[in-house]
């Protein structure tokens, strides 16, 4: 693993960017809610200045609650990415922050896994 990088801290959402084998990591820690989702979308992203990733994976293990600002970040940074022909996977939700996900319909746009292995090997 490299490029470790500390996307952004408030006060109910951190996330932390690693690459493994060319694949951007995102862990999430918190919650993801109206005023942490900017955080959220530069983590994914490239806020600063380097290109987007082709490839990213976003670990949802530690997260303990998403809204629908959480929603509209996954969409707006999987549209980016399909974009340039890349892909987005999520990793490890738990059961809450899953069903939020399945019952807009997102696991059938972004593929949800039950690991990081899961979601960089699929």
């Amino acid at each position: 693993m490299s490029d470790n990088h500390r996307a952004g801290l408030h006060d109910r959402l951190r996330a932390v960017r690693t690459v493994v084998d060319g694949v951007r990591v995102v862990t999430v820690h918190g919650e993801i809610d109206h005023d942490g989702k900017d955080i959220l979308v530069q983590a994914l992203l490239s806020a600063d200045g380097t290109p987007t990733p082709q490839r990213i994976v976003a670990d949802l293990s530690d997260v303990t609650f998403m809204d629908s600002s959480g929603v509209n970040a996954f969409v707006t940074v999987y549209q980016q990415v399909s974009a340039d022909h890349g892909w987005l996977r999520i990793a490890g939700a738990q059961q809450s922050v899953l069903r939020v996900l399945q019952i807009v319909g997102i696991d059938a746009l972004i593929p949800c896994l039950p690991t990081i292995e899961d979601a960089l090997s699929a």
